[in-house]
């Protein structure tokens, strides 16, 4: 848990100059959140990242010269721990889809309020995946079409039979309990968890605890493959 002794270092970059000032400003409002750098494009990025090490990179898409998502190996070379979180304005869903693959830890717009990124930090820090709601049926969609190639591949070659040995979703759904079913209907919306206990008058920590149960009763390692199961079955 973060606190004001101990804030979380964060790295800015944004190739709009009056952009990175207010939102300099705006995270700097908050005790737990300190800004200890920006940056204009990835080169400056790159170079900021290596000698400050910071624990989060707030990272545009669209940079001068090379987009941002291109940037994230070099970034997560330069700082192996920091968590990186894309804040743009595209809401292409191949740059959702990149930036996840290239390892950022969330996709936000900056349509976003301040109170909210302020959560999808937090959220970010303690090792969430935060996408913003708006993109969640882009990101199911796309992993949706992913899962289907992969399961094309990966029973082409195994006897007729084996894919019916995989329980249907609908079956495992029944497996959740009312409380788990309200916490899925939350991931699919792509609600944090913070928000999620708000929504259901439940502490942080017990969403945690059923957002585990969820995963592992679905047979599921990430939200995101949660979030498909729930959408295609018509949780939402």
């Amino acid at each position: 848990m973060n606190s004001t002794l101990n804030p979380i270092r964060i790295l800015v970059v944004d190739d709009h100059t009056l952009f990175r000032r207010g939102l300099t400003a705006l995270l700097s409002r908050d005790p737990q959140l300190d800004v200890i750098g920006d940056a204009a494009d990835a080169g400056q990025a790159i170079r900021k990242a290596q000698e400050l090490q910071p624990a989060l990179i707030l990272l545009d898409n669209h940079l001068p010269g090379v987009h941002g998502v291109d940037a994230l190996p070099a970034l997560r070379e330069a700082a192996p721990k920091a968590v990186i979180l894309m804040l743009t304005v595209s809401e292409d869903e191949n740059d959702l889809a990149a930036a996840l693959r290239g390892g950022a830890a969330g996709y936000l717009l900056k349509t976003i309020e301040g109170e909210a990124l302020t959560s999808a930090i937090l959220s970010a820090m303690q090792g969430d995946s935060v996408v913003s709601p708006e993109m969640m049926s882009k990101l199911v969609a796309a992993y949706r079409g992913a899962t289907r190639t992969l399961s094309a591949d990966t029973y082409a070659d195994k006897p007729m039979g084996k894919v019916a040995d995989v329980d249907p979703p609908e079956f495992v759904l029944n497996c959740l309990s009312p409380r788990e079913l309200d916490v899925l209907r939350g991931i699919a919306r792509g609600a944090s968890n913070k928000e999620i206990a708000r929504d259901h008058g439940i502490a942080e920590t017990t969403v945690k605890i059923h957002v585990q149960h969820v995963l592992r009763k679905l047979d599921v390692s990430s939200r995101v493959h949660a979030a498909v199961i729930a959408t295609e079955q018509g949780l939402l």
